[in-house]
């Protein structure tokens, strides 16, 4: 089964907190250890990470295709860690991340979309969306900051928004990190105590801790409302990190194969011009 099938969320998805645990590439492939499979699963991304790269040339080449990468989840799910360890070899000419914080005064004063749009990805790129527009549908609603009725015309203008994107040729892949509440737990208990990682604390994450089962059913009723064929969501087991990472690799080198890339044609003309 194709990655795109296996992973998609479908308009009958359910969060189910073990799923987060989940390793479904590990079937067959594990080694004497842990810290063995989990080696196998770094050497495994890094081939698939490189074939990316590759395929990632052609596209900034064709100019042709404009691909989005929609990353969303829980506090800790892994958002900046699958960025760092899935793209950090590829040629940072047509690649560009974007994280979204709370809105400026600014942004409030516009429509929600409205600070999106601009960074959407042209003819030949790859955008991240370290979060996106839906946290406007999530935090928002955990909140209570719009009520029933705004949450459903939101919706309407997120599926109206990634239409309009699709359909100018905008690849959309929206991927949801999907962890356990005790492996948040745990991994807010690390940042506390590494030096290196303690930076990364917010007190406000053990603020909205407490509203875990509020943001999973957030999560579950805006992924439902906005899995489209031409925007669809992926559901990626999230616990395992170096499982994560072969996982998102996999499916994105297929979306990438798919588009049947190649660098443009080749002009003899050109290679005889000598050059003084």
């Amino acid at each position: 089964m194709k990655a795109r099938e296996r992973f998609r969320a479908g308009k009958n998805f359910k969060l189910l907190e073990d799923d987060a645990d989940d390793k479904p590439l590990r079937d067959g492939n594990t080694g004497d250890s842990k810290g063995e499979t989990k080696q196998q699963e770094r050497d495994q991304t890094a081939q698939l990470t490189s074939q990316i790269a590759r395929l990632q040339e052609m596209l900034y080449a064709q100019r042709t295709h404009k691909l989005l990468l929609v990353l969303q989840g829980m506090d800790t799910s892994g958002k900046d860690g699958t960025i760092t360890s899935l793209f950090h070899g590829i040629n940072p000419m047509g690649l560009r991340a974007v994280g979204f914080k709370a809105p400026t005064s600014t942004e409030l004063a516009h429509d929600f979309l409205w600070r999106i749009h601009s960074h959407v990805p042209v003819a030949g790129e790859i955008v991240i969306f370290n979060r996106s527009h839906y946290e406007d549908v999530l935090i928002t609603v955990v909140q209570g900051m719009i009520d029933e009725k705004e949450c459903k015309r939101r919706y309407a203008q997120i599926l109206d928004f990634e239409r309009m994107l699709a359909e100018s040729g905008t690849i959309i892949v929206k991927v949801f990190l999907h962890i356990s509440n005790d492996e948040q737990r745990q991994r807010l208990q690390e940042r506390l105590i590494d030096p290196d990682k303690q930076w990364k604390f917010d007190q406000n994450d053990v603020v909205q801790r407490k509203k875990w089962d509020e943001y999973q059913q957030a999560y579950q009723r805006a992924i439902v409302a906005t899995d489209t064929d031409h925007a669809p969501w992926y559901v990626i087991p999230a616990n395992s990190k170096t499982h994560r990472n072969l996982l998102i690799s996999t499916l994105l080198l297929e979306i990438l194969e798919d588009l049947k890339l190649s660098f443009p044609k080749f002009d003899p003309e050109l290679a005889k011009l000598k050059i003084e």
